[in-house]
């Protein structure tokens, strides 16, 4: 079973409430792993978002990847940490967490990409696919071309995120990536359950 498929990462615009009855919904459609992330800098709020995730994920086999933060990851005891270019450098997060925990990096350029080869990450997130709302300081689109090249030349599993939705999903599942990222078309969606069901449909 591929845990990066269909891979929910959390809108931190949302309430708390609306965050668990998501999480709750997208994973009984299918979603097979959940980032939790949360951009405003509050510890607090952010171990008490991720707990409560934690909770609903207890029993379902989806693994919980925090977002930037190892602390948060260790408090929580989740399943992994996802990083991106300006974090802890992935070496140090690796000896924190340990060697059975999943260590995710986002990439955002080709260099960045060869430079990911040689380090102790378990899967990349390339980013971003599409120019997208939610991520306003893009470095890059990788496009479809940049997204295959990538997955071609990778020794470790490629999630894509970025503008995905319904209207490109085709495009991405054909370059044989691992995974897709969705943020907005599981969070916003009128039903994330539905939402979710389609798109692994799509997927498999």
């Amino acid at each position: 079973m591929n845990p990066y498929r269909l891979y929910l990462v959390t809108d931190d615009q949302q309430d708390l409430d609306t965050l668990k009855t998501v999480v709750k919904e997208a994973v009984t459609g299918g979603v097979t792993m959940v980032q939790v992330r949360e951009k405003h800098g509050d510890v607090r709020a952010f171990i008490e978002r991720a707990s409560a995730v934690k909770t609903i994920l207890q029993g379902t086999g989806v693994p919980l990847i925090i977002n930037d933060r190892v602390d948060v990851a260790l408090a929580v005891d989740a399943d992994g940490v996802h990083l991106g270019q300006s974090d802890m450098p992935v070496e140090m997060a690796r000896r924190l967490i340990g060697k059975d925990k999943l260590l995710g990096l986002s990439v955002e350029n080709e260099q960045q990409l060869a430079e990911a080869e040689c380090l102790p990450v378990d899967y990349l997130g390339l980013s971003a696919i599409f120019a997208t709302p939610t991520k306003t300081n893009i470095k890059k689109e990788w496009g479809i071309d940049g997204l295959s090249n990538a997955v071609a030349q990778s020794i470790f599993p490629i999630v894509a995120i970025g503008g995905i939705n319904a209207s490109n999903l085709d495009a991405v599942i054909a370059t044989n990536v691992d995974g897709i990222a969705l943020v907005s078309a599981i969070c916003h969606a009128e039903c994330p359950r539905t939402a979710a069901g389609d798109l692994i449909a799509l997927i498999s």
